[in-house]
């Protein structure tokens, strides 16, 4: 498989998609003011496929795929693109990005524990420790909204969205994992998979009966060319790079570390204001980050 250009070491990939996914967060608040979710979701990967098919042919990529390849890469697409994301974009309406962001402090136990249980990948006892830590930082930042502490009516709800979103991006993550191990090359791989995800949420915004009612503000539609060449094409490409050098767990651990600044940016912009308890939470995901990573070891390995 091809990889991005190799002067890109780990931690920069690493470094670039926690600060990309950090704020795209956000910027799922500005497309859900005007637009339903599913449409957004549909025109998100549309943009977002066809730019990464661009890339693959500008690297002379073979982009043209039988349809075994389609079917795995559709499998992956609906997972990890499109019904993994119309969750996020629901609990959204519910809580802050910020805390939807936490929810995925839990994707590296969870896609480390699937991986070991269905292929035996090997799991240390350190990234155990650090998923554990990233799972009760979850739990701490969580705990205000669901006990009604200023918390919101539609606090549950948007947890619940949260949880089916972390299931949902780890099958598809599993996926593109023995997707790699096929041979498909990233960005054709990639690209493909967010357009057979463009068409299932667009599918889906068919079945509900949704359409894009009159003009939309300019905040939309910058909005949305961040999420898909950003927060799609840019952060998914260091991610899915990251996963074929490191394995799935490791390489989710991106998620521990993007909600902190993700926290940042909805106490800045959505009137966020954290508890003793959340802030107690932040830095034990932090804490858990840096134990399952070594932070000194393998983000360095190029």
């Amino acid at each position: 498989m091809n990889l991005p250009a190799p002067r890109w070491r780990n931690w920069q990939l690493f470094a670039l998609a926690v600060l990309i996914w950090g704020t795209t967060w956000h910027a799922i608040v500005y497309q859900l003011a005007s637009a339903p979710p599913e449409l957004g979701v549909a025109l998100r990967f549309a943009l977002a496929g066809g730019l990464a098919l661009g890339v693959a042919a500008w690297r002379g990529e073979r982009w043209r795929l039988g349809w075994a390849a389609h079917g795995r890469l559709a499998l992956q697409g609906v997972f990890m693109y499109s019904l993994a994301y119309l969750c996020v974009y629901r609990a959204e309406l519910h809580v802050p990005s910020g805390l939807v962001a936490v929810g995925y402090s839990a994707s590296p136990l969870i896609l480390g524990l699937a991986g070991w249980l269905l292929w035996r990948t090997p799991m240390g006892r350190r990234y155990l420790a650090g998923g554990m830590l990233g799972l009760l930082g979850v739990v701490l930042i969580f705990a205000p909204e669901l006990a009604g502490l200023g918390g919101r009516p539609g606090a549950a709800l948007g947890a619940g969205f949260t949880l089916g979103a972390v299931a949902l991006s780890t099958v598809g993550s599993l996926v593109s994992s023995r997707n790699a191990q096929a041979g498909l090359a990233l960005w054709p791989a990639m690209g493909w998979g967010m357009l057979w995800s463009a068409a299932c949420s667009a599918a889906i915004a068919l079945a509900l009966g949704q359409r894009l009612a009159g003009p939309l503000p300019l905040a939309w539609w910058l909005s949305l060319a961040y999420l898909a060449v950003a927060g799609s094409v840019v952060a998914f490409g260091c991610y899915l790079a990251l996963q074929q050098r490191l394995g799935p767990g490791p390489a989710s651990s991106v998620g521990v570390a993007t909600p902190v600044l993700a926290l940042l940016v909805s106490a800045a912009l959505e009137g966020w204001r954290p508890s003793l308890g959340a802030l107690a939470g932040v830095v034990l995901a932090l804490l858990g980050n840096a134990l399952a990573l070594g932070w000194g070891g393998t983000l360095r390995k190029s």
